[in-house]
């Protein structure tokens, strides 16, 4: 019983590692989320396609109220901030199909 204590005092520690680092990040102050952040390559870009249309025009949005921000150099206020709890991960299944069906497409030409 006394073994599980250190391990949840460890994955205390690493939430809390995480938030403080998604804060020191800034991404959120302007209302991004960590998926608005990838850089676009071919694999994104082809994610991107796959979107659901509301899901692909809040992403849309979210990257021009950021670039306007950028550009006034401002933030927005604190309660408008995008938290670490309610950050998804709307992009990354899409890219790892994408990614998936690379390989898969690869193993079908060597054959």
């Amino acid at each position: 019983m006394a073994a599980r204590a250190p391990v949840s005092a460890t994955g205390r520690l690493l939430s809390g590692l995480r938030k403080w680092y998604y804060n020191a990040a800034g991404f959120n102050k302007l209302g991004l989320m960590r998926d608005d952040t990838m850089y676009e390559d071919d694999d994104v870009k082809e994610a991107l396609k796959r979107l659901p249309e509301p899901v692909y025009n809040d992403r849309m949005f979210r990257i021009k109220r950021a670039l306007d921000l950028s550009m006034k150099q401002q933030v927005l206020p604190k309660d408008q901030w995008t938290k670490y709890e309610e950050d998804d991960n709307y992009l990354t299944p899409y890219v790892k199909e994408v990614v998936c069906e690379k390989k898969e497409m690869a193993e079908w030409n060597k054959k």
